[in-house]
């Protein structure tokens, strides 16, 4: 239990996870629920991208666990959902502290089931602290808005109160701050929670179940179930006692987890898959072009939703571009997360096969590679950080999300050409956006049908903003004030005074 392994047939010499960590018991293997750690029947493989060998094995919670965990947080809420506004942010204050106290013991875990380099978890551990810390604050804000009454001898209120019990899934490539972004706003709104974590995944989100207790959340407040996400997600939307449903992943489950909520006309809140266009008409500063172009595509290995997945290029400035950011892409190092690469391994077989497929299908339809485009040695899910160049519209990259360290790079001719490319995809998360025409800035911004648009730079979210797609990307919004619309029901009272 918690061993990474010792030297493998790759050549890293690894510890134990447990004795690496300044805190041990920050590495949690059954779930939690109702206050309690819940062992199963049957556990499951948490193994390391890096290595492929096992890091832990964790509670296989059943359908009736899930269950059990609805009844926990369906228990809770009554008196939670009355809890005074400073009572609420003190609890998220703690735990906020929590994480903070032991930013260096979650960071490594995630590198241990998650792969990605030291420095970058230790910027996710920052970021999903940051939404706990948010709406700490926002949890103290007034929940009732007064309205000018339209009847006589009436006063009107409005009230916003939690809906009951959510139920938030959240995916591998940020096991930690998809869960706070979602489950910080519940809290802060009211709600009780249910969290399923990636199979993949779920140290991370058991590690912050440990530190919520730690913080003295009451029991039934903040339950994660481990296990399959068919059995137990698949449970949770038919069941009328969640009331809400907050999903981070891609969208064709999305989809499915919409249909399922159907009957029960359940809340929903659908972070979902993104084709991120970036943009860099002649005009734009083209060190900066770069710079922010090494940054959209390889934060997080590729594996990001917000990852450029199409480089659109003036064709004036295409060959210059392609040169520089394959220089830069070249310059890039690639290996296990505690050895803080720039790049680390993908997170499993699966998402090896698509870098493949789609590369394999660009050079097909007549792309040029200009570096990478394969696997490295290091190990099987390793594979080299790629560029093609002259990617065809009708290619697959240019259609389906990559999620990975592959990038295609096309010219275009005029504005109209590369706004109309860049729309052209069912998909609406965010766009990138380089130039210095201010003009062609409000042009663009207002016709790119994307939830985010980023201008002459990468870094656009944070727990103050709204986080959310158009089209096939998604429902509603996560992070600022909105975030915690979905979580609420607004009641309308009307008193007569006569």
């Amino acid at each position: 239990m918690g061993r990474i392994s010792h030297q493998n047939e790759w050549g890293y010499d690894m510890t134990d996870l447990a004795q690496s960590l300044a805190d041990p018991r920050l590495l949690r293997r059954e779930a939690h629920i109702g206050g309690a750690w819940v062992a199963a029947g049957e556990t499951f493989a948490v193994t390391d991208p890096a290595t492929g060998a096992e890091v832990a094995r964790v509670a296989k919670v059943t359908a009736d666990g899930a269950a059990d965990a609805v009844s926990a947080a369906e228990r809770a809420f009554p008196a939670w959902s009355v809890s005074l506004p400073q009572e609420r942010a003190r609890l998220l204050h703690a735990w906020h502290r929590e994480m903070m106290t032991h930013r260096e013991g979650l960071a490594r875990i995630m590198v241990a089931e998650q792969g990605k380099p030291i420095s970058e978890a230790r910027g996710e551990i920052d970021y999903a602290a940051s939404f706990v810390e948010f709406y700490a604050e926002e949890a103290r804000r007034p929940n009732i808005e007064g309205v000018t009454s339209h009847l006589p001898d009436a006063e009107v209120e409005l009230w916003r109160e939690p809906v009951g019990v959510a139920a938030l899934v959240t995916p591998w490539n940020f096991p930690s701050a998809m869960i706070t972004r979602k489950a910080a706003a519940a809290i802060a709104a009211g709600c009780t929670t249910v969290v399923h974590p990636s199979a993949e995944t779920p140290l991370s989100a058991l590690a912050l179940a440990e530190l919520a207790q730690r913080a003295g959340f009451p029991p039934g407040l903040f339950n994660v179930v481990t296990g399959d996400a068919p059995e137990i997600v698949g449970d949770w939307t038919a069941d009328t006692r969640v009331r809400a449903l907050s999903f981070t992943g891609s969208t064709e489950v999305g989809r499915l987890l919409y249909r399922q909520s159907a009957d029960t006309v359940k809340r929903l809140v659908l972070e979902l898959g993104g084709h991120a266009p970036f943009i860099v008409f002649a005009d734009a500063d083209m060190e900066q072009a770069v710079d922010e172009a090494i940054k959209a595509k390889f934060a997080t290995t590729g594996q990001d939703c917000l990852g450029a997945n199409r480089f659109l290029v003036e064709r004036s400035v295409y060959d210059e571009f392609c040169r520089r950011f394959t220089e830069r892409t070249q310059a890039l190092t690639l290996g296990p997360g505690m050895d803080d690469p720039d790049l680390g391994p993908l997170m499993n077989e699966r998402a090896v096969a698509k870098q493949e497929e789609h590369v394999r299908d660009a050079l097909d339809r007549g792309a040029r590679l200009l570096t990478g485009g394969e696997r490295d040695p290091q190990g099987p899910l390793f594979y080299r950080a790629t560029v093609l160049a002259d990617v065809p519209a009708d290619a697959k990259i240019m259609h389906e999300e990559t999620f990975g360290p592959v990038a295609a790079i096309a010219p275009f001719d005029t504005e109209e050409e590369a706004l109309g490319w860049a729309n052209a995809t069912e998909y609406g998360l965010v766009a990138y956006l380089h130039t210095q025409d201010p003009r062609r800035i409000y042009r663009a911004s207002r016709a790119l049908q994307f939830g985010m648009v980023a201008v002459n730079r990468t870094k656009v979210t944070g727990a103050p903003i709204p986080f959310g797609g158009m089209k096939q990307s998604g429902l509603a919004r996560e992070g600022a004030r909105y975030g915690l619309e979905a979580f609420t029901d607004i009641k309308y009272v009307c008193r007569d005074w006569a």
